[in-house]
């Protein structure tokens, strides 16, 4: 059962948590050399615009008095001014695209080890959770991020020094008018307390609704035909509509709050910029000058809004932390399969293949198989026949290690598949799953994916193998026949037949055929029962198969159901015994009509 549904929100109680961003120190180590540089830019951007109101201070008091003929001065000052005004912008536009393309590096550094990981995840990793909720992390949340982790991190820094270097100006100009500019402290703190909590808990909720929603578009999308088929197109709308309201109610909700919060600012702001006015012209002249209240609220319209830049960043840093929670969730995933730190790489193998008490579940305490045991020489072939959810895809997939066991051991040559590594063991496998997969891409390219090496003789020859070459070069560019996302435009037994091809061109010494070929017409599947005839001689084999007749010449038929083997045996050995074996094939078989 799928733990996260589209339709149910994740759970993400934790508290604020900083580590979320220590964490991406790995991630900024590697740029440290472009922050101190981006840094030191910035620093120096901004004490060039801290001296512009001393030079305005300068010029209001000294030179543009009654009688003052030093135009001159005036100029040079004006001069002074526009160059250090010119320069300020320029050094924090460098500094800005510096630090946009460091934020673009981060990214792919993140989506790549992101990509990563997922590859390892086991399928039971992918059996609990709609794949919509794991591309958001993938593509928005770390995009969402990523200003954060490169211009957030250095302007919050910036911003407190800006802060500290506008105060030291402002008390060396007129410490009285800087009282008052700070009168305001107190409120916007309180304010701040108040709101960033709801803010926080609000940008989770808003990324739980956008998750939902994305999982329900890429499920929707998936099933577009079955949607169509039973003409479930205004009910599926009304469920993506409810949804797509409730992600854009949640941001105007956060919103909400991101707005009381800079009004607040703002309305602070204004009131201290009079306060300078009005004090500094009624209760402290003639001691200021009017060169100095100009000055102080030049400075005082800039003190507010390093404080509302990081009230924002503060925000920023909220809205982050809880997209990096779902990230570094993903990246801390426990990879369950995985090679043991000292896995060693499986030999070439002749494909004996041994079940020595294997127990395994999918959930805790329901087990699917019980202490299960059985041995196959290299070379033979077996069926797995039951019915429906006894366990027979299960076998195939512990065989392949795509899920670990709750209990026994599975050999192949005497070597315990848990103890070697996974590459080395799958590379000498071919699988062909129920789901017969295809890639967008050209038919060349999806057969080549089972051995990149293969060259385009050896693509030919396993699509003669089975009788795909034929419908192959029927198309109108044979294997250069370009095939959309999920084999668009192909029937099921094409995708079928392509995927064969795709599994046989690595020459496996052990071959896994799931329902392989339930999708082929019963002509097709003559044909590809002869070319498989010779595939599978001098190799292990197991097809799971639900239809008799293309098992019937194997080796050994094993009949799975209660959690084991309940029979075993050849065709012929099976319906003798006329137990459950007897009874499948009997349900099977034609029944002769008299006319």
């Amino acid at each position: 059962m799928a733990r996260n549904k589209f339709d149910i929100d994740e759970s993400m109680d934790s508290p604020f948590n900083f580590n979320h961003l220590f964490k991406t120190g790995k991630y900024l180590k590697k740029h440290l050399k472009e922050m101190i540089i981006a840094f030191l830019i910035g620093v120096a951007g901004m004490v060039l615009a801290l001296l512009v109101p001393q030079f305005i201070k300068y010029a209001v008091d000294n030179l543009m008095v009654p009688g003052s003929d030093k135009y001159f001065e005036l100029i040079i000052i004006g001069v002074i001014v526009t160059v250090l005004l010119a320069a300020s912008i320029a050094l924090f536009r460098y500094r800005e695209l510096a630090m946009n393309r460091m934020g673009n590096e981060i990214i792919h550094d993140i989506r790549r080890d992101l990509f990563v990981h997922l590859q390892k995840l086991s399928f039971q990793y992918y059996d609990s959770r709609p794949n919509g909720k794991i591309l958001v992390r993938v593509i928005n949340y770390v995009n969402n991020v990523s200003e954060v982790l490169s211009n957030g991190i250095l302007n919050l820094i910036l911003e407190i020094i800006n802060l500290i270097f506008m105060l030291i100006f402002m008390l060396i100009t007129s410490w009285e008018l800087t009282l008052l500019a700070l009168a305001g402290i107190p409120i916007i703190i309180t304010v701040i307390l108040i709101f960033k909590p709801i803010q926080r808990k609000g940008w989770q909720s808003h990324s739980n609704k956008q998750s939902n929603m994305t999982a329900y578009l890429s499920e929707s999308l998936d099933g577009i035909k079955i949607t169509q088929a039973f003409t479930r197109e205004e009910e599926n709308a009304a469920i993506y509509d409810k949804l797509n309201e409730m992600t854009r109610d949640k941001w105007v909700e956060v919103q909400s709050a991101t707005a009381a919060v800079w009004v607040s600012v703002d309305m602070v702001n204004r009131v201290t910029g009079t306060l300078i006015y009005v004090g500094g012209a009624l209760w402290f002249a003639p001691a200021v000058s009017f060169g100095t209240i100009l000055a102080m609220a030049g400075y005082a319209s800039r003190f507010w809004q390093p404080i509302l830049n990081l009230s924002n960043l503060y925000n920023s840093f909220i809205t982050a932390v809880a997209y990096l929670e779902r990230i570094f969730e993903t990246m801390n995933e426990p990879v369950s399969v995985d090679d043991k730190e000292n896995a060693y790489d499986l030999p070439a193998i002749t494909g004996e293949v041994k079940f020595d008490n294997v127990t395994f579940a999918y959930e805790k305490q329901i087990n699917i198989l019980e202490n299960v045991n059985f041995t196959v020489s290299p070379g033979q072939n077996i069926a797995l026949v039951g019915p429906t959810g006894a366990g027979k895809t299960t076998v195939v997939n512990l065989i392949s290690r795509f899920y670990d066991l709750s209990g026994g051991a599975v050999l192949i040559d005497g070597h315990n598949i848990a103890d070697v590594t996974l590459q080395s063991l799958r590379s000498q496998m071919g699988i062909m799953m129920q789901d017969s997969f295809i890639f967008s891409g050209t038919i060349l390219d999806n057969i080549r994916y089972g051995k990149l090496d293969a060259t385009f003789e050896d693509v030919v020859a396993a699509a003669k193998t089975v009788y795909a070459h034929d419908y192959i070069m029927g198309q109108e560019k044979g294997y250069d026949t370009e095939i959309g996302e999920r084999g668009g435009g192909l029937s099921a037994g094409e995708k079928q037949l392509i995927s064969f091809a795709r599994t046989l061109i690595s020459d496996p010494k052990i071959l896994i055929l799931d329902e392989a070929t339930s999708s082929i017409d019963i002509k097709t599947e003559k044909l590809l029962q002869k070319g498989l005839q010779e595939l599978l001689k001098g190799r292990t084999s197991f097809i799971v198969a639900h239809r008799l007749s293309t098992i019937q010449h194997c080796d050994k038929i094993m009949y799975i159901s209660e959690k084991g083997i309940a029979e075993s045996g050849t065709h012929q050995e099976l319906l003798k015994l006329k137990g459950k074996y007897y009874d499948l094939y009997s349900a099977q078989k034609p029944v002769t009509v008299e006319v």
